[in-house]
């Protein structure tokens, strides 16, 4: 059965299969294949986009942009909108349903989006909320299929870190639908949901896949990959010194990459990173808290584990996917 996407909303990956999931990585390395080749797209000619942005951005609007121009498509980056201030989300879907094909929204709350989705008339993209980030996911699983010599369903996944974060929550949906040996490593009071973990395990039930809990930093053993995000997401800035305690001794580091026994184990990171002092952010937690780095350190962000880049264009290349597969004139 072909699978066809067109109309369809992308709000978090619960709700494709793992048949369509496989069609929009495969979509995503047809169009990396095309665009390396210097082939120039038209699959979103005429059509017309608008980001919404309550968080700020490097890959996912660069992503958005540049995908939609590479196809042919018109791009509206909204961050001053009178939505949720003078003027109600629905109302506001409504009013951009009537001038837009396809509607991004990267910010706080998951309702929002969903409200969104459910009064745009058009397909809605969710470009992170406090509770998904779906599109990174892809991206991340696209660099896996490059850099991992077996097929997804084979693969032992680790996640690092706050477990119950965006990421978390994404990369355990995303592993139970493709059949992954999933591991959620954090201290427990950062574990998951209790209902999104059952919810997984039904799914799991389906597709062969295994979702593991643990504060035990031996279960890295045997890891394809090693995937972490930052200690304190957007919206969290006043709770660094508490997870820099709970997650000080979750960091990634070679002691970690060596305890999974494979020497082509992977590293990847959504970005950014807090793996030097080169930053704002980076310069102010060593002064207060004297971290040279949090959840990576230096040396494994720069090692040959490390394809983090890799990962980064390939949010460009499953974006466009996404869009393609939603309004394109496939």
């Amino acid at each position: 059965m072909s699978v066809n996407l067109r109309g369809r909303h992308f709000l978090t990956l619960k709700e494709y299969t793992p048949e369509e999931i496989r069609y929009l990585l495969d979509l995503s390395m047809d169009l990396k294949a095309k665009k390396r080749a210097g082939i120039k797209g038209n699959l979103l000619e005429g059509k017309n986009i608008v980001l919404i942005f309550e968080k700020s951005s490097t890959r996912t609007r660069c992503a958005f942009e540049v995908g939609a121009y590479d196809e042919g498509a018109n791009v509206t980056y909204l961050t001053n909108s009178q939505m949720g201030k003078k003027e109600t989300i629905e109302d506001t879907a409504k009013v951009l349903g009537r001038f837009y094909d396809g509607i991004e929204f990267r910010g706080f709350k998951q309702e929002t989006v969903e409200t969104l989705a459910k009064y745009a008339g058009v397909p809605v993209w969710n470009g992170l909320t406090d509770l998904y980030h779906p599109t990174q996911i892809l991206a991340d699983f696209l660099t896996v299929k490059e850099h991992v010599a077996k097929p997804l369903n084979k693969v032992k996944f680790v996640f690092v870190g706050d477990a119950r974060n965006n990421m978390g929550n994404s990369l355990m949906i995303g592993a139970a639908k493709t059949g992954m040996d999933f591991v959620a490593l954090a201290p427990k009071s950062l574990w998951p949901s209790e209902e999104l973990v059952n919810e997984m395990k039904e799914v799991a039930k389906e597709t062969g896949a295994t979702i593991t809990l643990t504060e035990n930093v031996d279960d890295v053993k045997g890891a394809d990959v090693i995937y972490t995000d930052v200690w304190v997401s957007m919206g969290e800035e006043d709770k660094f010194e508490e997870r820099i305690n709970l997650l000080k001794d979750y960091q990634v580091n070679m002691e970690m990459i060596k305890k999974t026994e494979n020497d082509d184990v992977i590293f990847l990171h959504c970005l950014p990173s807090f793996h030097d002092k080169n930053t704002v952010v980076g310069k102010d937690i060593f002064e207060k808290f004297g971290l040279e780095s949090m959840e990576v350190t230096d040396e494994v962000f720069r090692s040959r584990h490390s394809k983090v880049f890799d990962e980064a264009e390939n949010r460009m290349h499953t974006i466009k996917a996404v869009m393609v597969a939603t309004i394109g004139n496939l």
